[in-house]
Order: C-alpha cells, then structure tokens, then sequence
C-alpha cells in the first residue's frame, strides 16, 4: 500500500510563506502525476497545483504567480512552495498521486492557517 504524508504546515501571518512537502513510501513514478489539493471549511476541495512525470506544471488561477509545485525523484518527494499568504489560502492541504484510470492515493492532510 503506498503512502503519502504531508507535512510543512502551520500558523504564517499574511504575506508569509510555507513549503509543504509530500513524502511517498515508493518510487514517485507510480503516479503519472503528483497534485495538491486544499479543502477550507464548508467547501470543495479544490486543485491547486499539478507537475507529472516529465515536470510539466499547472496552478489554479487563484495561487499562480505566488505557489511553485516541485519534485525531487530522487527522495521520492513533492513539495508546494506558497509566498505571499492570504487568509483565503486557510484550508486543509492534501497531497495525492494520480493515477490513470483509477482513484490515485491521498495523504492525510496538513493544516494552513494565514492569519494575523
């Protein structure tokens, strides 16, 4: 069963910055893509930032400019890099693998909190 824990996650002022990092118990090319997810209270999870296989990148409207996704293969790992804060980027961050023609695998989550 593969695993994905996130971590990186806390309390930052507006205008501040995290790096949220998604550790995979196997090789990260099981997946043909890794994506963040956020879920702030009372609504839908959102996608936020996608990179696959071969580094192609995409951002919701809302984070682009301010959110850098990355990969490091060699430690299996992704990371969300966020600069610049807002309180409306407060939400529950997941990170999951993609996988053609199935469900893919989640993390558990790790709280974002932006406030002053």
């Amino acid at each position: 069963q593969v695993q994905l824990v996130e971590s990186g996650g806390g309390l930052v002022q507006p205008g501040g910055s995290l790096r949220l990092s998604c550790a995979v118990s196997e090789t990260i090319f099981v997946f043909h893509a890794m994506e963040w997810y956020r879920q702030a209270p009372g609504k839908q999870r959102e996608l936020v930032a996608r990179i696959t296989g071969g580094g192609s990148t995409n951002y919701a409207d809302s984070v682009k400019g301010r959110f850098t996704i990355s990969r490091d293969n060699g430690k299996n790992t992704v990371y969300l890099q966020m600069n610049s804060l807002k309180p409306e980027d407060t939400a529950v961050y997941y990170c999951k693998g993609a996988l053609f023609g199935g469900p893919g695998y989640w993390g558990q989550g790790t709280q974002v909190t932006v406030s002053s």
